[in-house]
């Protein structure tokens, strides 16, 4: 679990699931087989999401500081001469590695399915009391799928790249509350109803400010307020208002 802290307020997120998470995302988006990864493209996209994580919580970014030690240590295993040339039998750091990977995916997969299951199971319970009009389902205006997490930090790494501000000697905290920047995403959303998530940010803004926006919107989606999602693979990630039932109070999530 992170914690993002800044002078003025204190938030706690579980949104990142850990290193091993991550590794299995990179290994599904990029279509790869467990057994055989390529190391080197896993490594230099794995170190990339680490950059940002490192941005968001120093103290959070060591769990996966550490199976980015593994990585570069799997890459150099493969580098090694061949068996000819090696005096003694070396073991292969990958296997445990492979074996976590299996592990968490087996339960990620139950998880799915207990999921699907849920909700095919609320569709079969029937109503009460037929009091609601017939309503047509539009699939057109139903989201193609649910952004993951890393895509959205993936999509935080390129606007952190773009809008970098110049080099400055003075040194410049942004110390606004998260809850603040919460307020007015959701107040723009719902006078917008859909803006790009780069929508969020502007050129040369301050880099803890752009972090806060981050959080911000994390929260949101977290707290049923927003939808975050994608038309199609590596497209443009977009946020849209939802009509949460939790109440919302000003400064107060």
């Amino acid at each position: 679990m992170s914690v993002i802290r800044y002078s003025l307020f204190s938030t706690r997120l579980s949104h990142f699931n850990g290193p091993i998470d991550l590794l299995l995302y990179l290994i599904r988006k990029h279509e790869l087989d467990i057994l055989d990864i390529p190391i080197a493209l896993v490594l230099e996209q794995y170190l990339d999401y680490l950059a940002v994580l490192e941005q968001i919580d120093v103290n959070a970014a060591g769990e996966f500081l550490v199976l980015a030690s593994t990585l570069i240590e799997i890459k150099s295993f493969e580098v090694l001469p061949g068996e000819e040339t090696v005096e003694e039998e070396l073991e292969d750091p990958r296997q445990d590695l492979v074996e976590q990977l299996l592990q968490y995916k087996k339960y990620c997969d139950a998880a799915a399915e207990l999921e699907e299951r849920g909700r095919t199971w609320q569709l079969r319970i029937p109503r009460l009391a037929n009091d609601l009009p017939h309503r047509s389902r539009n699939l057109g205006d139903e989201p193609i799928r649910e952004v993951e997490i890393w895509d959205l930090v993936s999509a935080f790494s390129r606007i952190l790249r773009e809008n970098a501000p110049k080099e400055s000697l003075l040194m410049v905290d942004d110390d606004t509350p998260i809850s603040t920047h919460m307020d007015r995403i959701h107040e723009r959303l719902k006078m917008e109803e859909r803006l790009a998530f780069r929508q969020l940010f502007q050129p040369g803004q301050h880099k803890s400010t752009m972090i806060g926006i981050f959080q911000a919107t994390l929260e949101l989606v977290r707290h049923e307020h927003a939808y975050v999602y994608q038309d199609t693979l590596f497209g443009e990630i977009e946020l849209a208002f939802r009509q949460s039932t939790r109440k919302v109070v000003s400064g107060e999530w």
